[in-house]
């Protein structure tokens, strides 16, 4: 092991000014290479130009490699910076990795893992606080996979002023991941892996239309492992597009800045479907009671305005115009005119092939998709305004239940709301009922609402007062609803803002992925990385983690609607529940919602029904949850429910 001594950084490069002072620091590595000044005080001198770099002869010392930082003393840590070196050489970027924070240099605690983007520019991971004394990152790969190698120009640590420790009766956010992304968009995969994207580049949007290409990741939250892929096999930028899951479970992307295109994802290869009748971008999707797909809205791109209603059969891969199926009557009143007032529908596939439309416009709609569809209106969402970039959750979908929260009046340069209602629907056509709850604490737009399998509500992210591609009115306090009392409560805070381009997703386990925000090159709000939230169900009074009641088997993983499921248990549970498969994109998730089950038991043998109503159990992919007295959730398995 090998140690050297610090100097205070001076640089030019942009760091935050929460960076630690590293005089008297010592750094110690398990490699360098000698008699070519790439010794690991390098990583630490201050000087861009200089770097530190593992050994390349006479022999390769192999991966993983670690740099550890101590500081000399403790500090409230929550954040690293790192600085790949700078001579134009690629050789030794760090991508899979760990970053780990230790009080005495024995006792380790992962805050963040991941893979950076193989580049020269500087790499932030923020965390959630915690004193250390010690820091290390552990390079599992090089970034390009050139070699064995890791090289460092520069690395520093964050620091806050303060630490509280959070209370875990408000959740517990986890470990920080990287991506070499900036997830504007994603879906969870029928294999429990987390499909990300962004645009044609990693990290900026601009200048796509017509580039015929994706970059993507995928997660794996088994490994912890993040895999980059450029995806060209469908010449299609799926940056700002449609999004849904299928009745397989696979994600399905529409328009965006390739505004006439489908692209189909089977979880290993991406497919290309047929163009879509109108050219989209910032529509909205949902999938059918039958497994079709309905689109609607999105004069972002493809032209302006007449945005009508279209919908995809599975059976014979083609697209069908509905006349019947008008934007204008969902068009909110926004000061941009029709280029912002179409975009970003709250729609729920729901009974007999119809579409449940919540907002963002004040005024609610029914859509029907036979022959050339219809629509009827479904009256105003009480006295809440056009909403756009708010959310709407369907959190008990066997009561036609849906939480409203959020949204502003115009999509950007106005003020935000704090409005909570909760709309009920029945019978397709119907006048939905809506009841005004207590407002969120905060106003916010641009936020995501994750429906967790107790049936509460996590709204995260957003801002006061929206203009993307900004975090200056960012809301970290994220609201957990309760349905029981119809009240919210403020949880632990954010340690990263989520706003414009971030996404929220209920995993199977029952925690909650929170990611992106950003995707705007140079600017200062580029967020390529995500943060893993621990509701309070998963830990006791004491603060320790919850023992979790554990799904043995089921007798079928592949159900119509109306059918039973055996369920056995390793202990006593008192109710289950089903979580659609979510995606998420432009605060819009479509595919969430939940369904609490009816269940008879034999000792620890259950037997679950599961609704005989393809508008309310719509086909795809579902997480089965079983909860045990105290609400606390087992890990899920997945539940295939066909298309009839």
């Amino acid at each position: 092991m090998w140690q050297a001594v610090a100097a205070l950084l001076v640089t030019t490069v942009p760091f935050v000014v929460s960076q630690i002072d590293r005089t008297g620091w010592t750094v110690t590595v398990d490699s360098f290479q000698t008699g070519t000044n790439n010794e690991a005080a390098k990583a630490i001198d201050g000087n861009t130009g200089t770097f530190w770099h593992t050994q390349w002869m006479p022999t390769t010392m192999a991966l993983p490699h670690t740099i550890t930082l101590d500081m000399k003393k403790s500090y409230n840590v929550n954040g690293l910076t790192y600085l790949p070196r700078q001579d134009g050489t690629l050789n030794g970027n760090i991508g899979q990795h760990l970053i780990q924070t230790s009080v005495d240099g024995t006792t380790w605690t992962t805050t963040a893992s991941g893979s950076y983007l193989d580049d020269n520019s500087l790499k932030r991971t923020p965390f959630t606080t915690i004193p250390a004394r010690y820091v290390r990152i552990i390079a599992q790969t090089e970034a390009g996979g050139r070699g064995p190698w890791t090289s460092a120009a520069d690395i520093n640590v964050l620091a806050a002023a303060t630490y509280t420790k959070p209370p875990t009766n408000l959740g517990i956010w986890g470990i920080t991941l990287d991506f070499p992304i900036v997830p504007a968009a994603a879906a969870l995969l029928t294999n429990g892996k987390v499909l990300l994207w962004s645009s044609h580049k990693p990290q900026d949007y601009s200048g796509g239309s017509g580039s015929g290409k994706t970059e993507t990741a995928i997660y794996d939250p088994a490994t912890g492992t993040v895999s980059r892929r450029t995806v060209t096999e469908t010449q299609h930028d799926m940056f700002c597009p449609g999004l849904s899951l299928d009745a397989s479970g696979r994600p399905f992307v529409t328009g965006g800045d390739d505004a006439a295109k489908l692209s189909i994802y089977d979880g290993t290869n991406w497919i290309a479907g047929p163009n879509m009748k109108i050219q989209r971008g910032y529509q909205s999707s949902a999938t059918l009671s039958d497994g079709r797909i309905f689109t609607i809205g999105g004069s972002w791109s493809g032209g302006e305005g007449n945005k009508n209603g279209e919908v995809w059969s599975p059976a014979s891969n083609t697209w069908s115009l509905l006349p019947g199926c008008p934007i204008a009557p969902m068009l909110t009143a926004d000061k941009r005119g029709v280029y912002r007032a179409d975009n970003h529908g709250w729609l729920f596939g729901w009974k007999s092939g119809s579409v449940f439309q919540a907002g963002p416009s004040k005024a609610m709609n029914w859509y029907t998709t036979v022959g050339t569809g219809g629509q009827k209106a479904a009256g105003l969402r009480g006295t809440d305004p056009d909403a756009m970039n708010g959310n709407a959750v369907m959190y008990d979908a066997l009561n036609g239940k849906i939480l409203t929260v959020g949204g502003a009046p115009h999509y950007e340069d106005n003020q935000a709301t704090g409005n909570a209602r909760i709309v009920t629907i029945g019978a397709p056509g119907t006048t939905a009922s809506v009841a005004a709850i207590g407002n969120l604490a905060y106003a916010r737009a641009f936020h995501n609402s994750v429906v967790m399998p107790d049936g509460k509500v996590l709204v995260v992210g957003g801002e006061s007062y929206p203009i993307p591609f900004s975090d200056n009115t960012a809301t970290n306090t994220p609201e957990l609803f309760n349905p029981a009392t119809s009240s919210f409560t403020s949880v632990n805070p954010l340690a990263v803002p989520r706003t414009y381009h971030s996404f929220a997703l209920l995993l199977p386990d029952a925690t909650i992925i929170s990611g992106g925000g950003g995707l705007c090159g140079a600017c200062t709000t580029n967020h390529p990385n995500a943060q893993i939230y621990s509701p309070a169900y998963l830990f006791k009074a004491d603060g320790t983690k919850a023992s979790r009641p554990l799904i043995n088997s089921v007798s079928t993983t592949n159900v119509a609607v109306g059918a039973k499921i055996t369920v056995s248990m390793n202990t006593a549970v008192t109710s289950f529940s089903l979580v659609r498969y979510g995606s998420g994109t432009h605060s819009v998730n479509t595919d969430q919602r939940r369904i609490p089950l009816t269940s008879t038991a034999s000792g620890f043998s259950y037997t679950v029904t599961i609704p005989n109503d393809a508008g309310v159990a719509l086909p795809g992919s579902w997480m089965l949850f079983a909860l045990d007295s105290a609400s606390v959730p087992s890990v899920s398995k997945t539940i295939i429910i066909r298309a009839s």
